[in-house]
């Protein structure tokens, strides 16, 4: 569907209001969409959390949350003073009907007043509180019309594709599907959503967007961060359900996916569905043969000392949990047959980078001397924002020498204006009733479906090839060998994208 009008108000309503979720990103995405006139004339904010704190003391912690996490910088004294005079603390415990009572009665004087308008309830928990809270919305008739009453439900998505499954089921018999908003940021940026224009608004492309034409896609993301305080979530989790399911995955849709037959939600989640059901399930044996994972050892990121994973706080000292992962994938429809996607995540890595990397095959044209670097892709998502195309060119001179060049198209090159950050995007396309970047439940498990086989293997054989990469390298070397016969190593993330680097990678 396409995006609603903008309501005429909001209620908006964030459990887990003392949260570094709230304060880092919530509270300034939505400070920045009310400074830039993209929020309703009338709204609210209730910030729910069981700490006790008085209402000028959470406004004020929220403030500095926008002073130091906001993308526009320092609040801007006029503006806070609007806004924060919209936000409600409401102490009250999860498990309690009596806060769900002072809701629904602080959301009821919003709207007596001010009718007509939307309700969002932001999930801002940990996952075992999605469920009583979505009853207790429920008892209390706080989401009840399907048309303007939204829940936003982060990541994880359960735990497996059993647990998500289950976690579907609840949250269906409670809301309608077009009410529940997954939320994954990665969807939300910039660059990730450009793609979605790169593809399907240049008819240049698509032509050669198939197995004819592209020899394999990478996809990479890489984190510069250990796990930090995280350590007793992520050893239960580790990168191929914190990353690979989901953010990686929806990459891959995205670079994969048919063009939908309109730009309307429900056609290209539809499309997205199709490409996740046509990855080729590995057997057991294969998963060792596709899927390289690693765990980081103790080593130097940006001249800092790191302690190796083992060694993070509540992570066990014998622990098998991955914290790097590479795979090789295929999709099994006309357009991809035969065509390998790698992808590749990792912590303790020596650059925060994502990057899609389409390499077209060789030119089979030989009628020059030189050595013919094949046609790339590159699209940087983070940190450059960049879309890159290596290309041959004559070097100017008397004799017909070539070398490969890079066309690059640059955000900060064409636009001038602050990017908005993934969360404001997808708050707005709430608060509008766009679901476009939003998963679907049939997605999610999908995704689950794709990950499930290798589970299932690490499981049954939990410290098989288990490889070790010092913490500041770019992970074990066998995730090189994997992209045999296709190159010889991953395309290199250590700086902006420039054709001087890399061309050593073509196999």
């Amino acid at each position: 569907m396409a995006k609603s009008k903008r309501p005429e108000s909001a209620a908006i309503t964030i459990f887990g209001a003392k949260g570094d979720l709230t304060k880092r990103k919530l509270i300034p995405a939505l400070y920045n969409l009310y400074a830039d006139g993209h929020l309703p004339a009338n709204f609210t904010i209730y910030c729910v959390d069981f700490v006790e704190i008085g209402q000028q003391a959470f406004r004020d912690d929220m403030l500095q949350g926008v002073n130091e996490f906001s993308r526009s910088g320092k609040a801007d004294p006029a503006k806070w003073a609007v806004f924060g005079e919209r936000i409600t603390y409401i102490k009250g415990d999860f498990q309690q009907d009596v806060t769900y009572g002072t809701v629904r009665q602080k959301v009821k004087e919003f709207e007596q007043q001010y009718p007509q308008g939307v309700r969002i309830f932001y999930f801002a928990v940990a996952p075992r509180f999605i469920e009583l809270i979505s009853d207790s919305l429920c008892a209390a008739k706080l989401c009840t019309k399907d048309t303007h009453h939204r829940i936003i439900v982060e990541k994880p998505f359960g735990t497996d594709l059993e647990s998500a499954r289950k976690l579907n089921r609840y949250l269906s018999k409670r809301f309608s599907e077009k009410q529940i908003y997954h939320i994954d940021h990665y969807l939300g940026k910039e660059m990730v959503q450009n793609i979605m224009a790169f593809r399907f608004a240049n008819y240049v492309f698509e032509p050669l967007w198939n197995k004819e034409f592209i020899d394999h896609v990478q996809i990479s993301v890489a984190e510069e961060v250990s796990v930090g305080k995280r350590g007793g979530y992520y050893d239960a989790s580790g990168a191929l359900r914190d990353m690979i399911q989901n953010h990686l995955l929806q990459l891959l849709c995205i670079v994969a996916m048919d063009c939908p037959k309109a730009y309307e939600a429900e056609a290209i989640r539809d499309n997205k569905v199709k490409v996740l059901r046509h990855i080729r399930m590995l057997k057991t044996e294969d998963v060792f043969k596709n899927v390289v994972r690693g765990q980081y050892t103790e080593g130097e990121v940006q001249g800092q000392q790191r302690v190796g994973y083992r060694q993070e706080v509540q992570v066990a000292p014998d622990s098998k949990t991955e914290t790097f992962v590479a795979a090789r994938f295929f999709i099994d429809n006309e357009r991809w047959k035969g065509v390998p996607f790698f992808l590749r995540t990792g912590k303790s890595m020596p650059r925060q980078s994502s990057v899609i990397m389409v390499q077209f095959k060789d030119n089979p044209h030989k009628i020059f001397k030189d050595d013919i670097v094949p046609n790339r892709l590159v699209i940087s998502i983070q940190p450059e924002l960049e879309i890159g195309l290596v290309f041959e060119s004559k070097v100017p001179g008397l004799h017909m020498k070539l070398v490969p060049v890079e066309m690059d198209f640059m955000y900060t090159d064409n636009y001038s204006q602050s990017l908005p950050e993934a969360y404001e995007t997808l708050l707005l396309d709430v608060l509008e009733g766009d679901a476009t970047s939003f998963m679907r439940t049939d997605q999610i498990e999908a995704a689950w479906k794709v990950v499930m086989p290798i589970l299932n293997a690490w499981k049954k054989f939990p410290g098989r090839q288990l490889q070790f990469y010092p913490a500041g390298s770019w992970g074990p070397a066998a995730a090189d060998k994997l992209l045999k016969p296709h190159a010889k190593e991953w395309y290199k993330l250590e700086a902006h994208p420039r054709v001087a680097q890399n061309m050593a990678s073509i196999e």
